[in-house]
């Protein structure tokens, strides 16, 4: 089945939210304003099989709400990180930042061309963040860059 990758809108709220709480992700921060910072990946048939989001602080954008469905291709989610640097240099970002507690994602974020980095090079304005606070308090966490 053909995916298709598009910018989400208002209209998505209330799915997108769904599917992050069904996937035990929070939607803080996932509003009017900040909704055409996010990608979904649908089926043809318009259900919703993956999110990608971003939080943007400055010229610096911090990935959020990574969420695949089982059953998805790699190469989708290849695009959807494609389509999110896109995105990214759209808004005028110089450089991404992930976070994760999952250190068997790391050869995929290594591949995408995501370099580790530690705290302290983490930008200021992402304190401010809700997800790095909460992040910030997970004991494994780690930190990825990817220069636009």
């Amino acid at each position: 089945m053909q995916a298709l990758i598009r910018r989400a809108s208002k209209e998505d709220l209330g799915n997108l939210r769904e599917f992050l709480s069904r996937a035990k992700l929070g939607a803080d921060g996932l509003n009017d304003e900040t909704i055409d910072h996010f990608l979904l990946l649908e089926n043809e048939d318009g259900s919703l099989r993956g999110s990608l989001g971003m939080e943007g602080f400055g010229e610096d954008g911090l990935l959020r709400s990574l969420v695949v469905s089982p059953g998805q291709a790699d190469k989708e989610i290849f695009v959807l990180f494609d389509q999110m640097v896109q995105l990214a240099k759209e808004k005028g970002m110089r450089s991404l930042f992930l976070a994760t507690n999952k250190s068997v994602a790391l050869p995929f974020f290594e591949l995408m061309g995501f370099q580790r980095v530690v705290r302290e090079e983490l930008p200021e304005g992402f304190y401010q963040s809700e997800h790095i606070r909460h992040v910030l308090n997970v004991d494994n966490s780690l930190f990825l860059k990817f220069s636009l």
